[in-house]
């Protein structure tokens, strides 16, 4: 008589990529893209790793993989209206669904840190890879619906994507540089010991930096963030006003 081998619940249930990919997000949130191993998977899936390659074919794969869901949930996200603190444009206007674009992957790198050494490997190296061409493409159609001449949908859109990705990443790239803020207390003691190291400058040779130390102190990195989207917003309005 035939015997049945006799298998674990876990063991029963079909591994999807979703849940490879869920469970990627999770190691890479709690100890950055060194914890993303085909050991710590199949431990945290109870399976081998046979099951995994299947699916994802490489670590680099999965690494893309797991950076685009994150990012579709980003540009998914809309911070509720007055948190977008916009000047120019209605609610639900271009301007308006770019600042969500921008806070939302902000956010996100916020609350994924290693987002932003994967951006910035995107950008650079994987121009015609999926993640690059959806914050393009979402960029994109709202310089378009701005107005902008076709002639300039590529600058105009490129200088949008260069500065939120570029301002979202630099701060919380992992540099390797130890004496780098990490925490939100060493983000505020290094302000603090950078800001009266500037007000100890020369008042003749620096009297500008001086006179900016305790705002640079006391800033938000969001508010600065949006700041920056305000004046580029701006720019493009100004140079391609919107016609009647």
């Amino acid at each position: 008589m035939a015997t049945r081998t006799r298998q674990s619940p876990r063991r029963r249930q079909a591994l999807t990529l979703e849940q490879i990919v869920r469970t990627s997000v999770e190691l890479l949130d709690a100890a950055g893209a060194g914890a993303l191993t085909v050991r710590a998977l199949t431990e945290r899936l109870a399976t081998g790793p046979g099951a995994i390659y299947w699916h994802i074919g490489t670590m680099d794969d999965l690494l893309d993989a797991a950076t685009g869901t994150v990012v579709a949930a980003a540009l998914a996200a809309r911070p509720d209206e007055a948190d977008t603190g916009g000047t120019g444009g209605p609610a639900g206007s271009p301007q308006d669904e770019i600042r969500g674009i921008a806070l939302g992957l902000f956010d996100s790198v916020t609350e994924h840190p290693w987002l932003a050494g994967q951006l910035a490997t995107q950008l650079t190296r994987k121009a015609r890879g999926p993640v690059t061409l959806r914050i393009f493409e979402s960029i994109g159609r709202q310089v378009r619906a701005l107005g902008v001449p076709r002639g300039d949908w590529f600058a105009t859109t490129s200088t949008l994507a260069h500065y939120i990705l570029g301002a979202t990443t630099q701060s919380r790239l992992d540099t390797g540089d130890d004496d780098a803020p990490g925490s939100e207390t060493d983000r505020a003691e290094f302000l603090d010991t950078t800001s009266r190291a500037w007000l100890d400058l020369d008042p003749e040779d620096y009297p500008f930096v001086r006179a900016i130390a305790d705002q640079m102190r006391q800033h938000d990195d969001r508010e600065q963030f949006l700041t920056g989207i305000n004046l580029v917003l701006t720019g493009i309005t100004t140079l391609h006003p919107p016609t009647t």
